[in-house]
């Protein structure tokens, strides 16, 4: 979709979320952001403003299904919405096995739920106007199982699946749905990690990328190229190609 006018991004109060919402803003943009951090999403707003945008913000846990579902109706029924973006996610975890259930419970509730709980409230209503855009953030960790970071790869792999399976069955309906699956990107997740990130790029950068590639209504989001077709080739090749090599990869942390 071209030059959406009524935006929806959850997880806008840092990295590639808060990126995106400025690379949108403009005087004829309306954006919709939730976070977490309440003084980290007014100064996003703050600078989304600045470039023109009326901006409404919403302090959200994502996991929390009907309250998301509440938004996300309230926000459509303000202005529709022409473009959705479930962006928000959380990592922890490292080789040294200190990825706990309640940290592996959690991942799953964000990284899955929180995409969910964004999306399927505004499936219907997009596909009875006959438009409408969807992106899902994952990863290129979505392509092979990392002990790095276990539920996080299996969590994005997921969400790609399932974006993948609904740009088949949403495009008959005029509905547009885009997975995402970035490298390292600058953001507070990688802040946290001590392990090498190749090829990290800023996150302003990145999301120039990712509205440049919805506005052609790309399937598939992926880049850094490199880093991407290592990973696809990691997935592709049998594991008894590739175990010795995963043991190798340095902690997350």
């Amino acid at each position: 979709m071209k030059n959406p006018q009524n935006i929806l991004i959850t997880g806008a109060s840092s990295g590639i979320g808060e990126a995106l919402a400025v690379a949108y803003a403009n005087k004829e943009v309306k954006l919709y952001l939730s976070g977490r951090n309440s003084e980290r999403l007014e100064q996003v707003s703050k600078d989304c403003q600045e470039k023109g945008a009326e901006v409404f913000v919403k302090i959200i846990d994502v996991a929390d299904k009907s309250a998301m579902f509440n938004w996300v109706i309230d926000c459509d029924a303000k202005s529709e919405l022409d473009l959705v973006v479930a962006n928000a996610g959380i990592s922890k975890g490292s080789m040294g096995g200190d990825e706990s259930p309640d940290q592996t419970y959690a991942i799953f509730d964000v990284n899955i739920g929180g995409v969910l709980n964004t999306i399927l409230p505004i499936i219907d209503i997009m596909k009875n106007r006959g438009r409408g855009q969807i992106a899902i953030m994952s990863s290129i960790a979505s392509y092979k199982g990392l002990p790095s970071a276990p539920a996080y790869s299996a969590s994005k792999s997921c969400v790609r699946t399932w974006g993948e399976a609904l740009r088949g069955q949403l495009a008959r309906f005029g509905v547009e749905v885009s997975v995402i699956c970035p490298g390292f990107v600058k953001s507070r997740i990688t802040d946290a990690n001590t392990c090498p990130m190749p090829f990290i790029m800023p996150a302003d950068k990145a999301a120039n990328i990712i509205k440049a590639r919805l506005e052609k209504n790309w399937g598939k989001i992926v880049f850094p190229w490199p880093m991407a077709f290592v990973m696809w080739l990691l997935g592709a090749l049998p594991c008894f190609l590739t175990d010795g090599l995963i043991k190798r990869l340095p902690d997350k942390n």
